[in-house]
Protein backbone atom coordinates (compact mmCIF):
# COMPACT_ATOMS: atom_id res chain seq x y z
CA UNK A 1 0.00 0.00 0.00
CA UNK A 2 2.83 2.24 0.72
CA UNK A 3 4.83 1.69 -2.66
CA UNK A 4 0.99 2.47 -4.49
CA UNK A 5 1.02 5.50 -2.40
CA UNK A 6 4.30 7.08 -3.28
CA UNK A 7 3.63 5.52 -7.08
CA UNK A 8 -0.25 7.00 -7.63
CA UNK A 9 0.85 11.12 -7.64
CA UNK A 10 3.14 9.75 -10.36
CA UNK A 11 1.09 7.83 -12.31
CA UNK A 12 -1.58 10.61 -12.02
CA UNK A 13 1.38 13.28 -13.33
CA UNK A 14 2.00 11.34 -16.00
CA UNK A 15 -1.56 10.63 -17.11
CA UNK A 16 -2.38 14.38 -16.78
CA UNK A 17 0.67 14.78 -19.55
CA UNK A 18 -0.78 12.41 -21.85
CA UNK A 19 -3.91 13.61 -21.88
CA UNK A 20 -2.75 17.11 -22.62
CA UNK A 21 -0.41 16.06 -25.39
CA UNK A 22 -3.25 14.14 -27.07
CA UNK A 23 -5.50 17.33 -26.55
CA UNK A 24 -2.59 19.69 -28.04
CA UNK A 25 -1.64 17.49 -30.82
CA UNK A 26 -4.62 18.51 -33.34
CA UNK A 27 -3.59 21.86 -32.62
CA UNK A 28 0.08 21.55 -32.94
CA UNK A 29 -0.62 20.04 -36.06
CA UNK A 30 -2.20 22.89 -37.54
CA UNK A 31 0.28 25.30 -36.77
CA UNK A 32 2.85 23.33 -38.36
CA UNK A 33 1.23 23.06 -41.84
CA UNK A 34 -0.25 26.56 -41.60
CA UNK A 35 3.11 28.24 -41.61
CA UNK A 36 4.99 25.25 -43.79
CA UNK A 37 4.26 25.59 -47.48
CA UNK A 38 1.60 22.07 -48.14
CA UNK A 39 4.53 19.70 -49.61
CA UNK A 40 5.52 19.83 -45.98
CA UNK A 41 1.89 19.57 -44.15
CA UNK A 42 3.05 15.94 -43.94
CA UNK A 43 6.52 15.79 -43.70
CA UNK A 44 7.88 17.48 -39.68
CA UNK A 45 11.28 18.85 -40.78
CA UNK A 46 12.71 21.82 -38.76
CA UNK A 47 14.58 23.09 -41.51
CA UNK A 48 11.75 23.41 -43.59
CA UNK A 49 10.75 27.11 -45.14
CA UNK A 50 8.35 28.79 -43.32
CA UNK A 51 5.85 30.61 -45.26
CA UNK A 52 2.58 32.88 -44.60
CA UNK A 53 1.21 31.75 -48.21
CA UNK A 54 -1.63 29.95 -46.63
CA UNK A 55 -2.87 32.42 -44.47
CA UNK A 56 -3.53 34.87 -47.37
CA UNK A 57 -4.96 32.01 -49.65
CA UNK A 58 -7.25 30.90 -47.15
CA UNK A 59 -8.57 34.80 -46.61
CA UNK A 60 -9.02 35.20 -50.09
CA UNK A 61 -10.74 31.13 -50.80
CA UNK A 62 -13.21 32.06 -48.37
CA UNK A 63 -15.29 35.31 -47.29
CA UNK A 64 -13.74 35.08 -43.68
CA UNK A 65 -14.42 38.89 -43.18
CA UNK A 66 -18.07 38.04 -43.44
CA UNK A 67 -18.07 34.70 -41.24
CA UNK A 68 -15.95 36.36 -38.04
CA UNK A 69 -18.31 39.18 -38.50
CA UNK A 70 -21.20 37.15 -38.28
CA UNK A 71 -19.86 35.19 -35.20
CA UNK A 72 -19.05 38.44 -33.48
CA UNK A 73 -22.04 38.95 -34.19
CA UNK A 74 -23.94 35.69 -33.07
CA UNK A 75 -22.26 35.26 -29.43
CA UNK A 76 -23.03 39.06 -29.01
CA UNK A 77 -26.55 38.81 -29.12
CA UNK A 78 -26.61 35.50 -27.56
CA UNK A 79 -24.67 36.57 -24.21
CA UNK A 80 -26.74 39.87 -24.00
CA UNK A 81 -29.60 37.73 -24.09
CA UNK A 82 -28.60 35.09 -21.97
CA UNK A 83 -27.34 37.52 -19.59
CA UNK A 84 -30.53 39.66 -19.45
CA UNK A 85 -32.86 37.08 -18.98
CA UNK A 86 -30.89 34.74 -17.02
CA UNK A 87 -30.21 37.32 -14.54
CA UNK A 88 -34.80 38.20 -14.43
CA UNK A 89 -34.98 34.52 -14.00
CA UNK A 90 -32.52 33.59 -11.44
CA UNK A 91 -33.41 36.52 -9.53
CA UNK A 92 -37.00 35.93 -9.64
CA UNK A 93 -36.14 31.97 -8.25
CA UNK A 94 -33.85 32.69 -5.59
CA UNK A 95 -35.94 35.61 -3.78
CA UNK A 96 -39.59 35.48 -4.86
CA UNK A 97 -42.51 33.11 -3.72
CA UNK A 98 -44.88 32.49 -6.28
CA UNK A 99 -47.51 29.88 -6.77
CA UNK A 100 -45.41 26.99 -8.72
CA UNK A 101 -42.36 28.55 -8.32
CA UNK A 102 -40.26 24.77 -7.16
CA UNK A 103 -42.26 23.46 -10.13
CA UNK A 104 -41.20 25.94 -12.76
CA UNK A 105 -37.45 25.46 -11.53
CA UNK A 106 -37.70 21.67 -11.74
CA UNK A 107 -38.92 22.41 -15.12
CA UNK A 108 -35.79 24.42 -15.67
CA UNK A 109 -33.42 21.57 -14.56
CA UNK A 110 -35.25 19.01 -16.75
CA UNK A 111 -33.64 21.49 -19.37
CA UNK A 112 -30.29 20.86 -18.61
CA UNK A 113 -30.69 16.79 -19.25
CA UNK A 114 -31.80 17.33 -22.92
CA UNK A 115 -28.97 17.98 -25.42
CA UNK A 116 -30.00 20.75 -28.09
CA UNK A 117 -29.47 18.41 -30.02
CA UNK A 118 -32.85 16.73 -29.87
CA UNK A 119 -34.95 19.97 -30.39
CA UNK A 120 -33.43 20.68 -33.66
CA UNK A 121 -36.45 19.40 -35.60
CA UNK A 122 -38.85 21.56 -33.61
CA UNK A 123 -36.22 24.38 -33.36
CA UNK A 124 -36.10 24.55 -37.31
CA UNK A 125 -39.80 24.42 -37.73
CA UNK A 126 -40.35 27.28 -35.38
CA UNK A 127 -37.84 29.11 -37.02
CA UNK A 128 -39.72 28.79 -40.40
CA UNK A 129 -42.93 30.02 -38.92
CA UNK A 130 -41.18 32.76 -37.52
CA UNK A 131 -39.85 33.61 -41.09
CA UNK A 132 -36.25 33.79 -39.47
CA UNK A 133 -34.62 30.82 -41.36
CA UNK A 134 -31.47 31.73 -43.01
CA UNK A 135 -30.95 34.60 -40.42
CA UNK A 136 -28.66 35.29 -37.70
CA UNK A 137 -31.25 36.01 -35.26
CA UNK A 138 -32.87 32.40 -36.05
CA UNK A 139 -29.30 31.05 -35.18
CA UNK A 140 -29.30 32.64 -31.44
CA UNK A 141 -33.15 32.42 -31.24
CA UNK A 142 -33.18 28.99 -29.55
CA UNK A 143 -30.26 29.75 -27.03
CA UNK A 144 -31.40 32.84 -25.38
CA UNK A 145 -33.20 31.37 -22.61
CA UNK A 146 -30.29 29.34 -21.01
CA UNK A 147 -31.37 26.52 -18.19
CA UNK A 148 -27.65 26.43 -17.15
CA UNK A 149 -27.62 30.20 -16.76
CA UNK A 150 -30.79 30.53 -15.14
CA UNK A 151 -29.93 28.02 -12.61
CA UNK A 152 -26.13 29.54 -12.10
CA UNK A 153 -27.59 32.57 -11.60
CA UNK A 154 -30.05 31.87 -8.86
CA UNK A 155 -27.66 29.64 -6.84
CA UNK A 156 -25.49 32.35 -7.13
CA UNK A 157 -28.07 34.81 -5.79
CA UNK A 158 -29.18 32.60 -2.81
CA UNK A 159 -25.10 33.08 -1.42
CA UNK A 160 -25.80 36.87 -1.38
CA UNK A 161 -27.50 37.81 2.30
CA UNK A 162 -30.58 39.12 2.34
CA UNK A 163 -29.79 42.05 4.97
CA UNK A 164 -28.01 43.81 1.67
CA UNK A 165 -31.16 43.85 0.25
CA UNK A 166 -32.82 44.97 3.48
CA UNK A 167 -30.41 47.78 3.85
CA UNK A 168 -30.93 49.07 -0.02
CA UNK A 169 -34.95 49.06 0.22
CA UNK A 170 -34.23 50.94 3.37
CA UNK A 171 -32.49 53.36 1.23
CA UNK A 172 -35.48 53.60 -1.06
CA UNK A 173 -34.33 50.94 -3.90
CA UNK A 174 -36.99 49.38 -6.00
CA UNK A 175 -36.66 45.64 -6.58
CA UNK A 176 -35.07 46.51 -9.79
CA UNK A 177 -32.56 48.54 -8.31
CA UNK A 178 -31.79 46.32 -5.44
CA UNK A 179 -30.72 43.79 -7.99
CA UNK A 180 -29.30 46.59 -10.15
CA UNK A 181 -27.14 47.92 -7.21
CA UNK A 182 -26.88 44.64 -4.47
CA UNK A 183 -27.13 41.46 -6.75
CA UNK A 184 -25.69 42.11 -9.78
CA UNK A 185 -21.80 43.72 -8.72
CA UNK A 186 -21.27 41.20 -6.35
CA UNK A 187 -22.37 37.93 -8.78
CA UNK A 188 -19.18 39.91 -11.04
CA UNK A 189 -17.37 36.28 -11.48
CA UNK A 190 -20.10 34.33 -12.16
CA UNK A 191 -20.76 36.61 -14.92
CA UNK A 192 -17.42 36.26 -15.75
CA UNK A 193 -17.36 32.70 -15.82
CA UNK A 194 -20.67 32.34 -17.96
CA UNK A 195 -19.71 34.77 -20.14
CA UNK A 196 -16.44 32.62 -21.17
CA UNK A 197 -18.43 29.18 -21.27
CA UNK A 198 -21.11 30.78 -23.59
CA UNK A 199 -18.73 32.53 -26.03
CA UNK A 200 -16.47 29.83 -26.20
CA UNK A 201 -19.94 27.20 -26.75
CA UNK A 202 -21.46 29.23 -29.68
CA UNK A 203 -18.23 30.26 -31.63
CA UNK A 204 -17.49 26.49 -32.13
CA UNK A 205 -21.62 25.68 -32.14
CA UNK A 206 -21.66 23.88 -35.41
CA UNK A 207 -24.99 21.37 -36.21
CA UNK A 208 -27.62 24.10 -35.45
CA UNK A 209 -25.60 27.12 -37.40
CA UNK A 210 -25.36 24.09 -40.64
CA UNK A 211 -28.89 23.45 -40.85
CA UNK A 212 -30.33 26.73 -40.33
CA UNK A 213 -28.21 28.87 -42.46
CA UNK A 214 -28.17 28.58 -46.13
CA UNK A 215 -25.94 31.69 -47.41
CA UNK A 216 -22.87 33.06 -46.86
CA UNK A 217 -24.43 36.28 -44.90
CA UNK A 218 -25.68 34.55 -42.40
CA UNK A 219 -22.94 31.31 -42.00
CA UNK A 220 -20.83 31.60 -38.84
CA UNK A 221 -17.05 30.72 -38.69
CA UNK A 222 -17.52 26.84 -38.02
CA UNK A 223 -20.22 26.40 -41.27
CA UNK A 224 -17.63 28.74 -43.23
CA UNK A 225 -14.75 26.92 -42.41
CA UNK A 226 -16.26 23.26 -42.76
CA UNK A 227 -18.03 24.07 -46.56
CA UNK A 228 -13.98 25.90 -47.08
CA UNK A 229 -12.01 22.80 -46.15
CA UNK A 230 -14.87 20.43 -47.98
CA UNK A 231 -13.41 17.87 -50.43
CA UNK A 232 -15.43 18.86 -52.95
CA UNK A 233 -13.28 21.91 -53.59
CA UNK A 234 -9.71 20.28 -53.10
CA UNK A 235 -7.86 18.89 -49.71
CA UNK A 236 -5.09 21.46 -49.31
CA UNK A 237 -4.34 20.97 -45.18
CA UNK A 238 -2.03 23.47 -45.10
CA UNK A 239 -4.55 26.10 -45.76
CA UNK A 240 -7.29 24.41 -44.40
CA UNK A 241 -4.94 24.03 -40.86
CA UNK A 242 -4.30 28.29 -41.51
CA UNK A 243 -8.49 28.78 -41.97
CA UNK A 244 -8.55 26.74 -38.59
CA UNK A 245 -6.02 29.11 -36.75
CA UNK A 246 -7.92 31.82 -38.39
CA UNK A 247 -11.24 30.39 -36.91
CA UNK A 248 -9.61 29.71 -33.65
CA UNK A 249 -7.27 32.96 -32.69
CA UNK A 250 -10.24 35.18 -30.83
CA UNK A 251 -10.61 32.46 -28.38
CA UNK A 252 -6.91 31.21 -28.07
CA UNK A 253 -5.73 34.86 -27.50
CA UNK A 254 -8.90 35.77 -25.27
CA UNK A 255 -7.62 33.00 -23.11
CA UNK A 256 -4.26 33.66 -23.11
CA UNK A 257 -4.63 37.30 -22.04
CA UNK A 258 -7.14 36.66 -19.16
CA UNK A 259 -6.14 33.58 -17.62
CA UNK A 260 -5.75 34.63 -14.60
CA UNK A 261 -9.34 35.72 -14.78
CA UNK A 262 -10.75 32.93 -16.36
CA UNK A 263 -9.11 30.82 -13.28
CA UNK A 264 -10.30 32.56 -10.30
CA UNK A 265 -14.13 33.55 -12.23
CA UNK A 266 -14.55 30.03 -12.20
CA UNK A 267 -13.65 29.58 -8.77
CA UNK A 268 -15.31 32.42 -7.38
CA UNK A 269 -18.00 30.64 -9.55
CA UNK A 270 -18.57 27.21 -7.85
CA UNK A 271 -17.80 25.82 -11.57
CA UNK A 272 -16.24 22.46 -10.83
Amino acid sequence: MRVLRRELPLLETAAAWLLAALWIAPLAYAFWAAFHPATMATHFDLLGPLTLDNFRKAWTYAPFPRHFLNTVFLVTMILAAQLVLCTLAGFAFARFDFTGRDVAFGLVLVQLMVMPEVLIVENYKTMARLGLVDTIVGVGLPYMASAFGIFLMRQTFKTIPRELEEAARVEGCSMLGVLWRVYVPLARPTYLAYALVSVSYHWNNFLWPLIITNSVNTRPLTVGLAIFGAPESGVDWAVISAGTLMAVSPLLVAFLLFQRQFMQSFMQAGIK
